[in-house]
């Protein structure tokens, strides 16, 4: 088993800042993007800033498999894991902007097949900053594209939560990651 930096990833650079709230979501509506009730409420609350200014985020979307997960992991397994790898979390301003720049996102899968409680097939989770320790609120987001429309979602999941090794995570790189 390859893990990172020793494995196959995605990488990207992604500008992100220089809109205000109400004008991500207009963004968002122009592009037909949908939200879930969690992305919403994570997106709307004054923990979530956004930056005025522009800035660039290199980005590298991986599995938790890729981390050295190969029957899957808690969050805190896997955010440990990436820091010691040289990743860091994104910042929650990211999920808006990824989903505007990665309107080519492959399809999920329709059907519901993914077992409950699961990442879907086919999305990709922003690994960030958790603002709130209830259980039932938002703990960030995920990108999904289903039946051709892109959703910019939230998602809730608890410490104990173990996620599946198939599921794709973007974490943001250090200036020296994977060097």
């Amino acid at each position: 088993m390859q893990i990172y930096p020793d494995c196959t990833v995605i990488t990207r650079t992604i500008e992100v800042g220089g809109l205000t709230k109400s004008q991500l979501i207009q963004k968002l509506q122009q592009h037909s993007i949908m939200m879930n009730g969690y992305g919403e409420k994570l997106l709307l609350n004054n923990k979530v800033t956004t930056s005025e200014t522009k800035y660039c985020l290199k980005i590298v979307e991986l599995t938790v498999r890729d981390l050295g997960f190969p029957d899957g992991a808690t969050m805190p397994q896997i955010f440990k894991r990436a820091g010691e790898l040289g990743l860091e979390l994104c910042p929650l301003e990211l999920g808006p902007h990824l989903r505007l720049k990665h309107l080519d996102q492959t399809e999920g899968n329709s059907e519901n097949f993914s077992p409950q409680h699961q990442a879907p097939s086919g999305s990709i989770t922003i690994a960030s900053e958790v603002i709130s320790e209830d259980d039932d609120f938002p703990k960030g987001f995920y990108l999904r594209k289903i039946n051709g429309v892109l959703w910019l979602r939230g998602y809730i999941a608890d410490q104990l939560h173990v996620w599946n090794p198939d599921v794709h995570f973007v974490f943001c790189q250090t200036q020296n990651a994977g060097t």
